[in-house]
């Protein structure tokens, strides 16, 4: 089952088009990552996947339900940990869980065994009855992860997750991600502005601009689609340069080769592996290498090939407590 599509999405806001007609695949357990600049279209997007706006034409189904036609089952399967930190500071991190938990229907007993799981697997189990108050910011961000999962959701949606956060917590969020996937057999779709981030969790990355899906692949497969390739600087002596250069050109996997004074320039298709041989053929001829410098290319390279500009760290939005809620209004007993 595809647990994410979209088909022709689009959405109008007077003759402001914010979504151009968007599609999208998602299948099941797959960890998804969508790139724009500010006011690509990222937003409204997860904004209708949530069932809090409507499209102006197309369609968008959650776990094969309509999120027009059928908008509580759709929020009955997606979890969503909104961009702005959302937990209430005068509450505890169990009563956090607890309210969430009763949201969506469920009972004292069934509840009470997933929170303490929960916190137990963010290392929050040791602060439950500490109030969120006196959190640091990765431990909020843990608790809302695990607020977001605590009905056992098919979908997870994450909107920025680690905005504002140190490199240390924003690794350990990863880490968590990457647990709850696998445990839980998650699809989760997931907006950032870290490069590092989508291509470490991603299976599959798609670029938004201007309400357009610009590309779509895998991470290796984006770089694959645009012109510049890993560049390798290598400081030589002992050698006729014109020779090595031509010589260079002939590798598998090299794309171009040139010199400035005493240093090879090559792009290959795979820098990292195309080293040795290069450093080793050079020395057949006699050269001397005496620095090498590998620049690889980067998912940052492909976002300005298709957007032209790079993408801007944007600051933590304070938004509706109901972005980060999309649940059932209903109390359980």
């Amino acid at each position: 089952m595809r647990a994410i599509e979209t088909t022709d999405l689009v959405k109008k806001y007077g003759e402001l088009t914010a979504l151009g007609g968007v599609s999208l695949d998602v299948p099941e357990g797959e960890f998804f990552g969508l790139l724009g600049p500010n006011g690509a279209g990222k937003t409204t997007l997860i904004r209708i996947l949530t069932t809090l706006l409507k499209p102006t034409a197309g369609a968008a189904r959650v776990m094969g339900h309509d999120v027009v036609k059928e908008n509580a089952l759709v929020r009955a399967l997606i979890g969503v940990v909104p961009q702005a930190m959302t937990s209430d500071l005068d509450l505890t991190g169990y009563e956090t869980m607890d309210i969430y938990a009763r949201f969506y229907g469920m009972h004292r007993k069934e509840r009470g065994g997933r929170i303490d799981e929960l916190l137990d697997m963010v290392g929050l189990k040791d602060r439950a009855k500490d109030l969120v108050a006196t959190y640091s910011g990765g431990m909020r961000r843990r608790l809302e992860i695990a607020r977001g999962l605590v009905h056992k959701p098919a979908v997870l949606i994450l909107d920025e997750p680690t905005i504002g956060l140190d490199p240390q917590s924003r690794h350990v969020v990863w880490e968590l991600l990457e647990r709850f996937r696998n445990a839980d057999k998650l699809t989760i779709l997931l907006t950032t502005h870290y490069m590092e981030e989508a291509e470490s969790l991603c299976d599959r990355v798609a670029i938004i601009d201007y309400g357009k899906i610009v590309a779509l692949d895998t991470v290796p497969g984006l770089k694959k689609q645009i012109p510049q390739k890993d560049s390798i600087e290598l400081g030589v002596t002992g050698v006729d340069m014109e020779r090595a250069v031509e010589w260079a050109k002939k590798l598998s996997g090299v794309t171009t080769a040139s010199y400035r004074e005493s240093t090879l320039l090559v792009s290959a298709d795979h820098g990292a592996e195309a080293i040795p041989a290069i450093v080793e053929g050079l020395r057949g001829m006699g050269g001397r290498v005496a620095r090498v410098m590998l620049k690889e290319q980067t998912l940052e390279d492909v976002f300005i090939h298709y957007t032209g500009r790079p993408i801007r760290e944007e600051e933590a939005k304070k938004v509706s407590f109901l972005l980060g809620a999309g649940v059932p209004t209903k109390w359980g007993k």
